[in-house]
């Protein structure tokens, strides 16, 4: 469930957002009006911040926490599209063009968010349109993101789809060994499932086959990715 909470400090929003690209031109005065016109919201684990075709078009920024975008179907079964961590933002298709969602996202944890409504956003723009131009080249990033997740999803198979994912992951949050080993996070079956358009079952064979062959190595709270990984991915049969 949202629950409103306060803006107790706008100088530290104002640190925080000017670590954002589509915001950082913005001179301190807009700045300041700008944060004035956030409101901040908690939710919880879980909680669905906007479901698919919801006809709603704010952005939010994760200030705390982490959310997931996803498609679910019919009988339940879900892909994950994208994750957000903090500083992360999202909902800017639908800010951009004002049509329904065009996914659902969840709390990924407990999680804090600052939304700004899209008439807000517009005035924005109207002053710098700027900042257009950055939202919309981060738009267009994360739809190549998209286009190349259907791709793996269509022409590779699972265990190049798992390798693929934690290159991936390694390039935006992982720490590397002298043996050029990345740490990755661990994520359950079920997630990477989500994640690589497969299922559990199939998930857990292929990780058997990445250990097997050196190219993953599963501890108890992280996995590390093998330098290798990314030869491995285009030719792998």
């Amino acid at each position: 469930m949202k629950q409103q909470a306060e803006i107790s400090d706008g100088r530290l929003l104002e640190g925080f957002f000017k670590r954002l690209t589509f915001l950082a031109t913005l001179s301190e005065r807009q700045m300041a009006n700008l944060i004035k016109d956030f409101s901040l919201f908690r939710v919880g684990k879980g909680d669905v911040v906007f479901h698919q075709s919801d006809h709603s078009a704010d952005l939010y920024i994760v200030i705390e926490g982490s959310a997931k975008a996803s498609l679910i179907n019919e009988e339940g079964q879900e892909l994950i599209l994208a994750t957000f961590q903090k500083g992360d933002f999202f909902g800017e298709m639908s800010l951009l063009d004002g049509r329904p969602r065009s996914a659902t996202i969840t709390a990924a944890e407990d999680s804090l968010l600052a939304v700004l409504k899209r008439e807000k956003f517009l005035h924005s723009v109207k002053e710098d349109p700027i900042i257009a131009i950055d939202l919309l080249s981060a738009l267009v990033r994360r739809l190549r993101m998209t286009d190349e997740m259907m791709e793996s999803i269509a022409f590779l198979d699972v265990s190049q789809r798992l390798l693929r994912l934690f290159q991936q992951l390694a390039e935006k949050e992982g720490e590397k060994r002298k043996d050029g080993f990345s740490r990755v996070r661990k994520l359950t079956h079920r997630e990477l499932a989500a994640r690589t358009g497969s299922s559990r079952e199939a998930v857990t064979k292929a990780l058997k086959v990445l250990s097997f062959r050196n190219l993953v190595k599963e501890e108890k709270d992280c996995l590390w990715v093998s330098p290798d990984a990314t030869e491995t991915v285009s030719r792998m049969p």
